[in-house]
């Protein structure tokens, strides 16, 4: 019988990080390298082990995902990167099993007695290729932790996996050239204030020209009610152009008080695909920017990570937020948090006929809503959405209820592979 024993997803691997943007975010080991020559610090075994110790102490939640794991193998279908390799080490426990092994070698009695009858691995140069190529084919999407009867974050997993490497000099140029470019210019394209004050005055332009009628996009306007951040592709790519031309004729039309700002000019947090200190820094901007402005509210567009990185972290790495308000400045809802997603603030409008909407309009339509990984399955934002497009068409359909809601396939972002490293 002839058995396949090649790993299909082995050669893909995303690019390494440049200089540039690791000296920016004053990574260790800053340097320009490449797969093919790749230099580690002398020490870099010694580095990664001991933060590996550091990090089973700090979060404790990680330290359990490492223990529980029984291998019954719930996860294994439900991965997209599996499915479409077809690579075992894809499968999420399988994956994870890579820096398990590691861990058992160094902090399990019996790891460090019996070595590989206990599952337990040294760590090499080669294993450091192996974390590298298949920790960065992980989207962080948890799908799999849904399906898990242990409730096992991967996605956690991942993303120590992912700091641990940087702690040694490895990063991929995606995620670190993001990053910098926002503590750069306070967004991820890049777009520097006086770029990003010309998109809003294009886009008021444009509105003038749709609607006949003098839409302001206010920016940097001290005492508003409400600040807004939206991911920066709103502001300049042009599939989201008419994102942001929809929120600014909705909030002029219901006469809301807002602005957006130049320093906090982007929404995204590449910092949940990398590391919990970037997390805390791209957070904290918009802590200090709604400070300053003195607004009542954030309201926060669409996007996948800067929902999971405001839903789950920001009252811890840069709360408390006591200085905002939790009601809405239109209907006077309590919303609970002063942190609203712009579909809950929208449902709410509608739920207090704030909107007249004319369904047929979208009549010639049949649509259907594809859950982002974070906000359904992080959030819980399931409904809102699809009580909007009940709203708006005559024609919704709902898609495969096991490939949807917190089910959800991912889009396959999430700080891994771009399709130009795969091709």
């Amino acid at each position: 019988m002839n058995i396949d024993e090649s790993f299909p997803g082995k050669d893909y691997k995303c690019w390494l990080s440049k200089k540039k943007d690791t000296d920016v975010m004053e990574l260790p080991f800053s340097k320009d390298n490449t797969l093919e020559e790749f230099e580690l610090p002398p020490d870099w075994k010694e580095i990664f082990i001991s933060k590996l110790g550091e990090f089973r102490k700090k979060y404790r939640s990680w330290q359990l995902y490492l223990d529980i794991c029984v291998r019954c193998g719930a996860c294994a279908d439900k991965c997209h990167y599996f499915i479409g390799t077809q690579d075992p080490k894809n499968m999420p426990m399988a994956r994870a099993e890579l820096l398990r092994s590691v861990y058992r070698k160094y902090y399990t009695i019996s790891g460090k007695l019996f070595g590989e009858l206990a599952g337990a691995r040294e760590l090499t140069k080669e294993v450091l290729e192996e974390f590298y190529t298949y920790y960065y084919q992980c989207s962080q999407c948890r799908r799999c932790s849904y399906f898990c009867p242990y409730g096992i974050d991967t996605a956690e997993i991942t993303a120590m996996c992912r700091e641990l490497m940087t702690a040694v000099g490895i990063s991929t140029k995606y995620i670190t050239e993001v990053i910098a470019k926002v503590y750069m210019t306070g967004n991820n394209l890049g777009l520097m204030p006086k770029a990003f004050l010309k998109t809003l005055e294009m886009a008021e332009e444009e509105l003038k020209e749709e609607t006949g009628v003098d839409i302001k996009i206010p920016c940097n306007v001290k005492g508003a009610d409400v600040l807004l951040i939206v991911p920066s592709a709103e502001f300049f790519g042009p599939e989201h152009w008419n994102t942001q031309m929809g929120w600014a004729k909705m909030f002029h039309h219901i006469g809301l008080s807002y602005t957006v700002s130049t320093y906090a000019s982007e929404g995204g947090n590449f910092g949940i695909f990398f590391s919990h200190n970037d997390v805390k820094k791209i957070l904290q901007r918009i802590a200090e920017e709604a400070k300053r402005l003195g607004v009542k509210m954030i309201i926060g567009g669409e996007c996948g990570h800067m929902w999971r990185g405001w839903h789950q972290y920001m009252n811890t790495a840069a709360g408390p937020f006591d200085f905002l308000e939790t009601t809405s400045p239109i209907t006077g809802t309590d919303f609970g948090t002063p942190l609203v997603h712009i579909c809950e603030f929208t449902e709410d409008l509608m739920k207090h006929n704030k909107l007249k909407l004319d369904k047929s309009r979208n009549d010639k339509y049949k649509v259907v809503f594809a859950d982002s990984c974070n906000p359904a399955r992080a959030m819980g934002l399931i409904e809102t959405p699809r009580n909007i497009l009940k709203q708006v068409c005559n024609n919704y359909v709902e898609m495969d209820p096991e490939k949807s809601k917190e089910k959800c396939y991912c889009c396959g972002s999430g700080g891994g592979l771009l399709t130009g490293e795969i091709m």
